[in-house]
């Protein structure tokens, strides 16, 4: 199990949702212009997904290439939680990729 706290104004909430599923990608710690390139921008205004490599797998939800790992989930329960939702997920598939290590958020490293 693993659960993720979105924030109920956010774009991806109502992604997940109404679709029942989300992906947790483990960004590598090569991939940081991936982080801010998702980070900074809301999903309503633009497609992050346009001219970005990834695949789906068991739940449809997008896997992205060269991360440390990922999980890919399918929503068993929700949780109100004020301004967020608790989405709890059953794992379905995960990955970890010992060569790629994890992408650790650092302040100076994102602005």
């Amino acid at each position: 199990m693993l659960s993720v706290s979105i924030g109920k104004t956010r774009y991806s909430h109502d992604l997940i949702k109404d679709s029942g599923v989300f992906a947790v990608n483990v960004l590598s710690d090569k991939q940081i212009a991936v982080g801010k390139h998702f980070g900074f921008k809301s999903g309503r205004k633009t497609d992050k997904f346009e001219g970005i490599e990834y695949e789906t797998l068991k739940t449809g939800s997008p896997i992205l290439p060269d991360t440390a790992g990922y999980f890919d989930c399918r929503v068993v329960n929700t949780c109100d939680a004020g301004d967020h939702t608790i989405f709890i997920g059953e794992v379905v598939d995960a990955e970890v990729y010992e060569d790629n290590h994890p992408l650790l958020h650092r302040h100076e490293d994102f602005f």
